[in-house]
């Protein structure tokens, strides 16, 4: 009986031995993806350079949205070729935070510059971005004509009420401006003396589906809203980004400048989305 009892118990010695020698594999616990720094570029000389950079790059779609899916220094960036004006940068901007839910957002691209210290090819930081076609004109009799500089702003994200008639009218007569990201204003001064076509400043980005050739038109809207240069983008995507509360800024190069006969250059798409580029590799070393 004795025996037997030491038998087994020299068993199962054994049999412990041999199931802790097997050979195995760990698994990790996985983690929560990284999220993607979302590059918007209207037209495809503003957007195709930077995705060129991109390295395991594949290409989705939606609708006529165009993303290019890869990584930078190994950390996920999406550039979306959103489509020129507010309705198609607004729904590209929605469309890719519900699908991709980036970390941030940066709308870069060519614009035309409002400030006559400014020239072709220096960039436009968007400190802030600004609607610069949300208007109310005065009450006008018929034959008396239009005058766009007596024009009030309205704000139609002021209430729930109508922005033209009523109670709520009067609050929405203002000038909305959404701030750029400070981080991200931060991280593309820091890079700043890397561009060397012009200077990198800080300033007002207007947008709207307009482009202004009067120069006292161009005059009044930078003394009103203290604006720095206008595209047909910037404002809408800031709006989308500040309902999911994404950060961004807009990087804008100036192509063209009527207030001092700077002549349109599309090169300097290039060297925006060069810049940019800069900025989006630094701003990853601190994720």
């Amino acid at each position: 009986m004795i025996k037997y009892i030491l038998l087994g118990l020299s068993f199962f010695y054994v049999v412990s031995v041999q199931a802790n020698s097997f050979k195995s594999v760990v698994v990790n616990a996985n983690a929560s993806p990284k999220q993607p720094i979302l590059i918007q570029g209207p037209m495809p000389i503003e957007a195709e350079f930077f995705a060129a950079q991109l390295t395991d790059k594949r290409i989705e779609y939606s609708g006529r949205f165009i993303f290019y899916i890869g990584k930078i220094d190994n950390y996920p960036v999406i550039v979306a070729q959103t489509g020129k004006g507010i309705e198609n940068t607004a729904a590209s901007t929605a469309v890719a935070i519900e699908r991709y839910k980036p970390i941030a957002i940066i709308n870069q691209g060519t614009s035309g510059g409002h400030d006559p210290s400014l020239f072709v090819g220096d960039i436009v930081l968007g400190e802030r971005t600004v609607n610069q076609t949300n208007f109310k004109t005065l009450k006008k009799k018929s034959g008396e004509g239009s005058d766009p500089l007596t024009w009030l702003p309205m704000d139609i994200m002021a209430s729930k009420g109508s922005a033209g008639e009523g109670d709520a009218a009067a609050d929405a007569e203002k000038i909305r401006y959404y701030q750029g990201s400070p981080d991200l204003i931060k991280t593309a001064l820091s890079v700043k003396s890397s561009y060397l076509r012009g200077q990198v400043v800080k300033g007002t980005v207007a947008s709207g589906n307009f482009w202004n050739n009067e120069i006292d038109r161009v005059a009044w809207l930078h003394e009103k809203f203290g604006t720095s240069t206008e595209e047909m983008e910037g404002a809408a995507a800031a709006m989308i980004a500040d309902n999911y509360q994404v950060p961004f800024l807009s990087i804008r190069v100036l192509s063209n400048n009527i207030t001092n006969d700077g002549k349109y250059d599309p090169t300097t798409a290039h060297d925006c989305q060069n810049f940019v580029l800069k900025v989006v590799e630094e701003y990853i070393k601190t994720l």
